[in-house]
């Protein structure tokens, strides 16, 4: 069976990072000498992990729409990554640890410091539910009744990029500092 596929998730509107003063989509908006979204696509090839980005000309109807879209085009997959394309500090390892975790339970929620992250990882049981989803409502409510049959594995991860999204100019600039530290 194939591996699981990461979904990146990139037809949102960034309306909060125009709000913040930035004149750029936040996936366009420069990171280093990269775009965000390309800090994303890096860690999803340095993984090894197959991936698939949802980014349709003109956006989506909402999370929930974009999800479905990306298991439908990859419904060969073992399993699904969930990963939104604004988190550009995510590392490789993560993910692939979220795709091993999927071997212990079908549904596996990455946490750092006691915040849950993404990506949110599915076994293929999930491709029904996944594929039904529309609209703005991503797949929380998929979570919450695995979570009441046992069937999610929570993870601690030290990756403090799970949970640091960019949503703001000042997000993008706290993001640089975090960068330039690590340089």
């Amino acid at each position: 069976m194939s591996s699981p596929v990461v979904i990146i998730l990139a037809a949102g509107r960034g309306e909060r990072f125009l709000a913040s003063g930035a004149t750029t989509h936040k996936l366009d908006a420069r990171l280093g000498t990269q775009s965000v979204l390309s800090h994303v696509i890096r860690a999803a090839e340095a993984s090894g992990l197959g991936w698939h980005i949802v980014r349709p000309e003109g956006g989506t109807q909402g999370m929930g729409e974009s999800i479905s879209l990306g298991v439908c085009a990859t419904a060969h997959a073992s399993g699904w990554l969930i990963l939104p394309a604004d988190l550009p500090l995510i590392q490789p390892a993560t993910l692939q640890r979220v795709a091993e975790g999927l071997s212990d339970k079908p549904l596996v929620v990455p946490h750092y410091a006691q915040q849950q992250g993404h990506p949110v990882g599915f076994s293929r049981a999930y491709q029904a539910q996944l594929r039904a989803l529309s609209g703005e409502a991503g797949a929380r409510e998929i979570v919450q009744r695995a979570r009441q049959r046992g069937e999610v594995r929570d993870l601690a991860l030290a990756d403090y990029g799970i949970v640091h999204d960019i949503d703001t100019l000042s997000d993008l600039q706290w993001a640089q500092t975090l960068i330039n530290k690590s340089n």
